[in-house]
């Protein structure tokens, strides 16, 4: 799959995605992980139905959904920035999704309240909208798109943005617990490893329109596939040098660097050795000056 905001597209750079290829599981926790402006927004509108991609497909089960609008994919998007009724009371704004399909008065009451005391919110319920803080006013967001109970994808557009950072540790914490209870399928969108690592078993990291490796959290932090994964996950990042290849031994500037296993390939037009900070020691002999 690929999309362009331009008529034409004459180059690699007027492309915001290019070869999207993603398979995902029915109740998975991911995140799409990327610098600001890399494609991750426009990859949740495509998934939601905002946008309809330039090139290519959107399956459900096998069902080709490209077409159907976010109603008839049946998704939760929550934004980056608070999107509410300011002349709606909090409990008012956290019913009104379940109004609108008909549940009854108790189903209603039961569902805003457990929401409502997940993110911390009772206290508030009997507020009008317009008088809370803005990282009150997310939660309120963060709560619309939760309170629903049967929805096939509940999606995260950066959302925690507005939020007090002492917040965003609790409710990250809360979403991957409520994750575990209702075992729906979850897509976060952070250009934050902390947010991406800590809440998805499955990280998608997206560089200039282009996903550059799928992984668990360990994969990418112990064997990225792209200079960029290196440099992107972990802080600092990984230090990347260049070295040669000789009999199967990585060597830099004539000193052997041991590896778990040989070097089978040699051809390569360049190569680069990657050592994370955490796993550098001193050796008492050291490298000739």
């Amino acid at each position: 799959m690929s999309h362009s905001y331009l008529e034409t597209q004459n180059s690699d750079s007027d492309w915001a995605l290019r070869d999207i290829n993603l398979d995902w599981q029915d109740g998975g926790a991911y995140a799409l992980l990327g610098p600001s402006g890399c494609g991750k927004t426009t990859l949740l509108n495509i998934i939601s139905g905002l946008l309809n991609p330039t090139k290519g497909k959107v399956l459900f089960d096998d069902k080709d959904i490209t077409t159907q609008t976010p109603v008839e994919r049946n998704i939760a998007q929550i934004f980056q920035f608070p999107v509410i009724y300011d002349t709606m009371t909090v409990y008012e704004n956290l019913a009104f999704p379940l109004r609108n399909r008909g549940m009854t008065d108790v189903e209603i009451d039961g569902r805003v309240k457990e929401i409502a005391e997940m993110l911390e919110l009772t206290k508030t319920l009997n507020k009008r909208a317009s008088g809370l803080t803005a990282d009150g006013k997310q939660k309120i967001s963060l709560g619309r798109g939760l309170v629903r109970s049967n929805v096939n994808v509940i999606m995260f557009d950066e959302p925690l943005t507005v939020i007090d950072p002492h917040l965003k540790w609790v409710l990250r914490s809360k979403l991957k617990e409520l994750h575990q209870k209702i075992n729906r399928t979850m897509i976060y969108v952070t250009h934050d490893q902390t947010e991406a690592l800590t809440f998805a078993d499955k990280v998608v990291v997206v560089h200039e329109g282009q996903v550059v490796q799928t992984g668990t959290p360990v994969e990418l932090f112990e064997k990225p596939k792209h200079t960029f994964v290196g440099h992107f996950i972990g802080s600092p990042g990984m230090n990347i040098l260049p070295c040669q290849i000789q009999n199967g031994t990585a060597s830099i500037d004539g000193i052997e660097i041991s590896t778990i296993s040989q070097i089978k390939k040699s051809d390569f037009s360049k190569t680069e050795i990657g050592i994370r900070p955490e796993f550098v020691s001193f050796d008492k002999k050291g490298i000739p000056a």
